[in-house]
């Protein structure tokens, strides 16, 4: 109701509309640009799907895969790409893409000192140019956690540059009423149900719909062959963005295109359940095989996501993902956390051929043929060209395996955009103004099928793009008289050019505001590189810290005790303890919250997550997202968090 309706007024902002890779990018670009930002996320925590990407970000070109002699290049990338669109490619979409893919990892190593020194090559690549890092975790969670905590710290040390806000569902496009291209601003709902509006220059990051069982379904309408599937998705993943910029007059393309993955993990306690965990691409990268139902391979592993899914369909059940014992060690992380959460089981060949029920004479065949293959002796029926991590052994003792389906993944449609991020209007084809779309929201820039390690890429690339074209248009809007105190802020800054570096523009501003650093966002610094330059180049100074606000609240274990027989009690979704580091935590009405999912906790409900929890993340992370769990401590017990 329209007399409900509060208005926040805050100046000279942009608002980011979702809080994933892509938006977290898209706000810290804006921030480097010198912009405020206000993050909105229907969720309770931010990272989205961003969180769940497993095999890594591509990049062509890159410091690392120089140091490591990889002879790739960004047309090698670009054609690659192209080819994976198929027909619906969209040429300067992808050039965006491809070409900004080493400055977007290099962006991430130098301002959020990410490690990204490991390289494979994915399904449908001709080079390994998939970026991970040494540090166990999966590269999509280690991404968005550092862009993630960093605009929270920034949040809490200059509010009146960055605000957050949780649990706000955005439910509308404000558009001025007489001229439907101009965007003022998003109508939102609070967590207590107010409905609010924000005005300001508009970047919806809201993700794809590859989780869209509602009323509204765009699955439904558009795919209702697979809307019957599982999804990898978090619950988030409902195509809001989409449904609002169509309805304001957007152009939503290529809808019908949503990716099948073909290798979700099924759980054997629960194999119908809608909601399944990824078997990450370097699985398969890294050597794993594919059996059918005979033990019989079927397919090139390594083929583009939509053929491979294809191939599963057609041939017999079940589908299993095999890893020989040299495969399982260099996916040492990735082995024990499918493991701990009973999706895949360590066992010998000869368990293997009798679980599948083939004979060791048949699965040691099977075997013998691809080491052949792999050897140049023989030619694979279905085209394979690259073989990893071999020979595969029936004597080996350390096969992991774990049964896979295909699931529903990843939504190539969305809404139409330009090479700057614009969104386009369905009828006139101009863009919008002050509107901008990323990430999965952004239709068109993967055609018809996405390749893997592309997602976080374009999250990235994407994102930094809206957030330079955003903020251009905020300080073009400023500079011809905008909101009165915008404009006397806007005064207080001076700008000559740095004279023992003519490319770079100098923003000096007032002492009470902040600026970024050579590409970099730093609260106290004085200068700034020019926004129109900032897509293509990398940070190299190094962050200042950013002190908490005065007065935060300590964090501090309490001293009440609980055996492990106590805690094994609460074992249920409703009632849900689990034990971390020797703390007793519960969890029960954090489950919602958590943007790993509901099941990722439950599977250790009433137990010691401790092993799970350490491959994933910090000690801090409990203080800092939920310590209001923390009841007590394992009894006689002196637990100790790394902070």
């Amino acid at each position: 109701m329209t007399d409900h309706v509060s208005l926040v007024l805050l100046d000279d902002q942009v608002i980011v509309v979702g809080g994933g890779l892509s938006g977290l990018s898209a706000a810290h670009q804006l921030l480097i640009n010198g912009a405020n930002v206000v993050v909105l996320d229907k969720q309770g925590f931010f990272g989205g799907n961003s969180t769940k990407a497993t095999s890594g970000i591509n990049g062509a070109l890159t410091r690392t895969q120089i140091d490591l002699k990889i002879q790739d290049s960004v047309q090698q990338f670009y054609d690659d790409t192209l080819r994976s669109a198929r027909d619906l490619a969209r040429p300067e979409l992808i050039r965006v893409l491809t070409y900004n893919s080493a400055a977007a990892v290099e962006w991430l190593q130098d301002v959020f000192k990410l490690d990204l020194t490991l390289v494979s090559r994915l399904g449908g690549h001709s080079q390994p140019r998939t970026h991970r890092g040494h540090d166990a975790k999966f590269p999509g969670m280690a991404i968005t956690y550092a862009l993630m905590e960093k605009l929270e710290d920034y949040a809490e040390a200059i509010p009146d540059r960055v605000k957050i806000f949780k649990k706000a569902r955005v439910t509308k496009l404000i558009q001025d009423p007489s001229d439907q291209l101009k965007v003022l601003g998003i109508e939102y709902e609070n967590e207590n149900g107010e409905t609010k509006q924000l005005y300001g220059p508009v970047v919806l990051a809201t993700g794809g719909y590859a989780a869209d069982f509602t009323e509204s379904s765009l699955l439904k309408q558009y795919r209702p062959d697979v809307y019957g599937l599982a999804t990898t998705n978090g619950t988030h993943a409902t195509g809001d963005g989409q449904k609002m910029i169509m309805e304001a007059g957007g152009h939503g393309i290529d809808l019908e295109k949503v990716q099948v993955h073909p290798t979700g993990l099924v759980d054997p306690k629960e194999p119908d359940n809608k909601w399944k965990f990824l078997a990450a691409e370097a699985l398969r990268g890294e050597g794993g095989l594919l059996l059918n139902g005979t033990g019989d391979r079927f397919c090139d592993e390594l083929g583009h996501r939509d053929y491979v899914s294809g191939e599963i369909f057609k041939t017999k059940g079940p589908i299993r993902l095999v890893l020989n014992g040299k495969a399982s060690t260099v996916l040492d992380f990735h082995t024990k956390h499918y493991s701990g959460r009973g999706l895949m089981r360590k066992m010998t060949g000869r368990q293997l051929a009798k679980e599948i029920g083939c004979g060791e004479d048949k699965l040691k065949k099977v075997f013998d043929d691809y080491n052949a293959i792999a050897a140049g002796k023989k030619k694979d029926p279905y085209g394979k060209k690259y073989f990893h991590n071999l020979p595969l052994d029936i004597n080996d003792d350390n096969f992991h395996v774990a049964l896979v389906t295909p699931v529903l993944h990843f939504t190539m449609g969305g809404v139409e955009i330009t090479d700057k991020a614009q969104v386009l209007h369905a009828q006139s084809k101009t863009p919008f103004d002050g509107l901008y779309a990323c990430g999965e929201l952004a239709g068109g820039v993967h055609g018809a099928n996405r390749l893997g390690g592309s997602s976080l890429l374009g999250c990235v690339v994407y994102g930094r793009v809206a957030g330079d074209s955003a903020s251009q248009y905020l300080f073009q809007k400023l500079l011809k008289g905008g909101a009165s105190s915008a404009s006397k802020r806007l005064g207080m800054i001076s700008l000559h050019i740095d004279p023992s570096n003519p490319g770079q523009l100098v923003v000096n501003w007032d002492s009470t505001s902040s600026a970024p650093a050579n590409g970099e966002f730093v609260p106290s610094a004085v200068s700034a590189t020019s926004a129109s330059s900032s897509t293509a180049t990398t940070a190299s100074a190094k962050p200042e810290s950013v002190e908490k606000k005065p007065g935060a609240k300590e964090f501090s274990i309490p001293m009440k005790e609980f055996t492990p027989e106590e805690v094994s009690k609460h074992n249920t979704k409703t009632d849900c303890w689990v034990i971390v580091k020797n703390l007793v935590m519960d969890v029960t009405n954090f489950l919602e919250d958590h943007p790993g999912g509901v099941n990722a906790i439950v599977n250790f409900a009433g137990r010691d997550a401790t092993a799970e929890f350490e491959m994933l993340h910090e000690d801090r992370v409990i203080p800092k997202y939920a310590p209001e769990s923390v009841i007590g401590r394992v009894k006689g017990t002196n637990p100790v968090l790394e902070l």
